[in-house]
């Protein structure tokens, strides 16, 4: 049995630069961070007894004679992929839902991919498995999907991800000290709207409109370089990161008439009066998880506000995708 361990992310800055049609023009960039909520895949070898030679199990149950007779759409692709046609058991755990904004697909799919390549006995980088991912969705499998996820929740930690227009990706650690980073996650709080749901059609309106949204993801950009110099210098009153989450809140609203909604402008409205300084919708949008940045004095009244929605406790992790048992 194998299983892995890989955490979500949260993206601060720089969302909607990390996608192809962006960045191979533009160039593109953005900071965000693996936090201490994770999916966990378990992968064991099948024995011959059974008339299905693969088993899945996730929200459902699959068991297929043939890789081609698999539904899951990033199971098949990596099991292809990587040449396994059968003899696999493969079952996910989540600590929180997906299609909520914490990149839980790129997740699932790089933790797939540790698991698979520990199968085959390959010794593999953090590196080659978040280049993987991202071959996999964005071409294998054609999701419109961008390529910080699949670098965040491989590497962990806090990260500046640098992308260029011949399509590779550099990601530095940001080198902010652990009081200023224990200063951040004291002044965020995260919360679920409830809602569900599926990102393609907002990123498809999105990728229609990118000339038309350049300005906005072109200003998107260059806040990730302004938030990594609030991060870094002490003397900076971190109240300015807040600040910028809210610049960020109007810009992505601009890139999408799907973005947001009644709900989530609602609860982020609430937030504001009692308190929060800024505040933004995670990953695509349209539900989900929204992040607020708070002070801490004013955390009870937020709280209070936003009873009537899920608050989820989190810290930051550093981490990635790992393996946490093995025995082939």
């Amino acid at each position: 049995m194998i299983i892995s361990k890989t955490p979500l992310r949260i993206s601060f800055f720089g969302g909607g630069t990390d996608y192809p049609g962006y960045y191979e023009v533009y160039g593109g960039e953005t900071l965000g961070t693996t936090i201490d909520k994770y999916i966990y895949l378990t992968l064991s070898r099948l024995s011959a007894f059974f008339d299905h030679r693969i088993h899945i199990g996730y929200s459902k149950s699959e068991l297929a004679r043939t890789v081609d007779e698999i539904q899951h759409p990033s199971v098949k692709a990596c099991l292809k992929h990587l040449g396994i046609d059968s003899g696999v058991e493969i079952f996910v755990m989540a600590d929180l839902p997906a299609r909520t904004g914490l990149g839980s697909s790129s997740c699932f799919t790089v933790g797939l991919l540790t698991c698979l390549h520990a199968f085959k006995g390959n010794l593999v980088s953090k590196d080659f498995i978040a280049r993987e991912a991202i071959h996999i969705e964005q071409k294998l499998i054609g999701e419109r999907v961008g390529s910080q996820d699949q670098v965040a929740t491989s590497f962990g930690g806090i990260l500046n991800i640098h992308f260029n227009k011949q399509a590779t990706f550099r990601a530095e650690p940001l080198p902010a000290s652990q009081e200023r980073v224990a200063l951040l996650q004291d002044h965020l709080m995260l919360y679920f709207t409830g809602i569900s749901r599926t990102a393609h059609e907002i990123l498809e309106e999105q990728a229609g409109r990118m000339e038309h949204n350049s300005n906005a993801l072109g200003r998107m950009r260059q806040q990730v370089k302004e938030a990594c110099h609030i991060l870094c210098d002490p003397k900076r009153d971190l109240r300015e990161f807040g600040e910028m989450l809210h610049e960020s809140w109007t810009l992505k609203k601009s890139l999408s008439s799907r973005v947001s909604n009644e709900v989530v402008d609602d609860a982020y409205a609430k937030a504001r009066r009692k308190g929060a300084v800024g505040g933004k919708l995670c990953g695509a949008g349209g539900g989900g998880f929204i992040l607020l940045f708070v002070p801490p004095d004013r955390q009870d009244e937020v709280r209070a506000a936003l009873s009537h929605l899920i608050h989820v406790p989190f810290r930051f992790e550093t981490t990635g995708s790992h393996l946490i048992y093995f025995q082939h």
